[in-house]
């Protein structure tokens, strides 16, 4: 029961999948419908994303991002509309990091894919002590963009596990 949505990935959604909540060892047919995804040009995200994973994902993980880098856009085929959602949402960025971030890339790429964003992270007002002003689901919505979950996402194209 697909929708025919198109899905653009975070980091932590990933993470979510592989290493904390849905790991492939417990939920294998999730390979196959991520996969299914991925042949219908239905699953993507943005290099960073895939730098992200590299330096802080499970091996599990990074195997599989390795062996699907195809699905990991260019950096610079949205960096312009990426810099514009960082100087629109300065917010969205992490003061503390030490490395660029994929957030705005991410949020970029679902502008003009027309597509739905995929996260694991919540709204600021969500959280006890927010580290910044903004997430990732923030900016989607002040842009009235849709932003789910990893169980966002099985239920929109009907997975039942």
């Amino acid at each position: 029961m697909s929708n025919g949505a198109v899905y653009v990935v975070d980091t932590s959604a990933l993470m979510d999948w592989h290493d904390r909540y849905y790991p492939t060892d417990v939920f294998p047919t999730l390979v196959t419908h991520v996969d299914s995804l991925i042949a219908d040009s239905r699953l993507m995200s943005v290099e960073l994303v895939h730098d992200e994973v590299t330096k802080m994902g499970s091996a599990t993980l990074q195997s599989w991002a390795k062996r699907r880098k195809s699905i990991f856009d260019p950096t610079k085929n949205h960096l312009v509309q990426a810099l514009a959602i960082e100087g629109q949402y300065p917010a969205l960025k992490d003061p503390n990091a030490q490395f660029d971030e994929a957030d705005a890339y991410v949020i970029a790429l679902a502008q003009i894919q027309g597509a739905v964003v995929v996260t694991a992270e919540t709204p600021a007002a969500h959280k006890r002590k927010p580290k910044r002003a903004m997430y990732i689901p923030d900016v989607c919505a002040a842009l009235g963009m849709a932003c789910i979950s990893n169980l966002g996402m099985m239920r929109r194209e009907g997975w039942g596990l």
